[in-house]
């Protein structure tokens, strides 16, 4: 199952080729990268039970996705909006419409939206089924 699920992601990757289409389509690489925002290299998810997941995720303004992480490699689109991540040591980085990323893995941190606008997102999610997509931070009182 682990091979079909990767021989997907390299079709995938090969499709988003110029070569591989007619001459009227443009094609615009989004994101190339071998590791996440912070330099983290990736650890695919080593499972029968491969799933991908596509979520779009509206964060209101003045709104957050609350402090979470994500065990399996996240990437996403920024489609409206400013998206602000901060990490646990303070660190902010801003992700601007039409902007990509690849999620940190294992690693608490809150998205939020600063702006007047709703962030709008597209989250690709490689995980698995019956799991978690993001844990969600417990926090002592």
């Amino acid at each position: 199952m682990k091979r079909t699920f990767f021989t997907f992601l390299t079709l995938l990757i090969c499709f988003a080729g110029k070569a591989q289409y007619n001459g009227g389509l443009q094609v615009e690489q989004l994101l190339k990268t071998d590791t996440t925002r912070l330099g983290q290299g990736f650890v695919y998810p080593d499972t029968d039970n491969d799933e991908i997941t596509i979520s779009r995720i509206t964060i209101q303004p003045g709104e957050s996705t609350g402090w979470h992480k994500h065990d399996l490699p996240v990437f996403a689109y920024v489609l409206k909006g400013n998206l602000t991540v901060e990490m646990e040591d303070g660190q902010q980085m801003i992700f601007p419409e039409n902007s990509t990323f690849a999620e940190v893995i294992d690693t608490y941190h809150n998205g939020f939206n600063q702006g007047d606008t709703p962030v709008i997102l597209l989250a690709f999610y490689l995980g698995e089924k019956e799991k978690p997509l993001s844990v969600k931070k417990v926090t002592s009182n």
